[in-house]
């Protein structure tokens, strides 16, 4: 499909894509006109769901690769990372956007989403998380705004842009690390309710760390995909030097996580059998000490299928943290039982699929890629698509 400079290759794939897209579109009407309950599980004793408890906590984690790269790059000046922090402000920028949407969709009286901007609660965690999510969203859109201007040749604006950059970089970094923490600071007050386990006062450290540890192998994992995507070669050896640093926070989570544990004297729960500290084993297990191994392997580490299985059971392990937290964490204590709704699902697959196709139109009309691996012949150009 062509639309002026532009253009869209129509796949099997993405048609099914777009239609869980169109599928998810008619069911938010369906929510906005009827409300909540017309289309959701929730309830007094469930009053967060799918929506708020993987599509806003995970997905802002998720796009946490946009901040932590950029503190890598720009702050600590590690050029060699250089060819994959476009894709990463891309990848982040798109998953705020549905952490956003999310959050719209989850709000009661949906048509009062502007009284926020103008009545402001300064006592309210909601009310920061919400200013920094909106802040943060704006401040990547206005940082893509120099990968726009430089496909359209509107030097004017470029320019404008490039000199905003360094304030926008500041901003990039203090604002998610400010939502990300605050977003653990939700569950402070759930000291009776959220299981020992997981709750503790210093949770929005937990919070803010893992999302950042998270970043390199979300990169690591997307920057994958799109390489096999788009007939290009990974960039193994960008991979192999950035996992090094999340092996080293990986270690320090670890080490404080059972520091925090003894010192608050719940460690002997994580081996009283229950489905809790079972949940919270393999948490720890799997996707923490498992993949510490992994990385510590040069073996592993610089082979493209051990970084890559190592960074996907990182990521899988913070959304399965934030699913512990969210549900796991807080059942015994609510009571009740929740399991999200067709229609709940079908929003949320919906999101992510324009997350996917929104990446691939991006990243097909756009300098996001390195130069260097735009193609490898005629047969593998970025503008081939996704043949799934």
């Amino acid at each position: 499909m062509q639309f002026g400079r532009f253009t869209f290759r129509l796949t099997g794939f993405r048609k099914l894509l777009i239609l869980f897209v169109l599928i998810a579109v008619g069911a938010a009407l369906w929510r906005f006109a009827f409300g909540l309950g017309s289309v959701t599980n929730l309830s007094d004793e469930w009053p967060w769901g799918l929506w708020i408890g993987f599509d806003l906590l995970c997905g802002i984690a998720l796009a946490g690769g946009g901040f932590s790269t950029a503190l890598i790059v720009h702050v600590l000046h590690k050029d060699k990372y250089l060819p994959i922090a476009r894709a990463a402000l891309l990848t982040s920028l798109i998953g705020y956007i549905i952490s956003m949407v999310s959050l719209f969709l989850d709000i009661g009286r949906w048509f009062n989403f502007w009284r926020p901007f103008f009545f402001w609660g300064f006592h309210s965690v909601l009310f920061e998380v919400f200013w920094c999510i909106s802040l943060y969203t704006t401040v990547q859109v206005l940082e893509f705004g120099e990968i726009f201007f430089e496909k359209i040749n509107f030097p004017g604006l470029q320019k404008i842009i490039k000199a905003m950059l360094p304030f926008l970089l500041i901003l990039g970094i203090v604002l998610p690390s400010l939502h990300q923490s605050s977003l653990g600071s939700l569950y402070i007050v759930a000291v009776d309710r959220l299981y020992p386990l997981w709750w503790s006062q210093i949770i929005p450290f937990f919070f803010v760390w893992s999302a950042f540890f998270l970043g390199p192998a979300m990169v690591t994992v997307e920057g994958t995909l799109a390489a096999r995507a788009y007939g290009r070669e990974p960039e193994l050896p960008v991979f192999a030097s950035m996992t090094k640093i999340t092996l080293v926070m990986l270690i320090i989570y670890l080490i404080v996580k059972i520091a925090d544990l003894v010192y608050r004297g719940v460690l002997s729960m994580a081996f009283n059998g229950s489905f809790e500290s079972n949940m919270f084993l393999i948490e720890m297990i799997v996707f923490i000490i498992l993949p510490i191994i992994m990385y510590a392997m040069p073996s592993v580490r610089n082979k493209l299928g051990g970084v890559l299985t190592a960074s996907i059971l990182v990521v899988v392990g913070v959304i399965f943290n934030r699913m512990n937290v969210v549900f796991t964490g807080m059942a015994q204590a609510t009571g009740g039982s929740y399991f999200p709704s067709i229609w709940e699902w079908a929003l949320t697959i919906g999101m992510w699929s324009g997350l996917v196709l929104v990446y691939c139109f991006v990243v097909e009309n756009f300098p996001i890629l390195p130069k260097e691996e735009h193609a490898h012949g005629s047969g593998h150009s970025v503008g081939a698509g996704f043949h799934a």
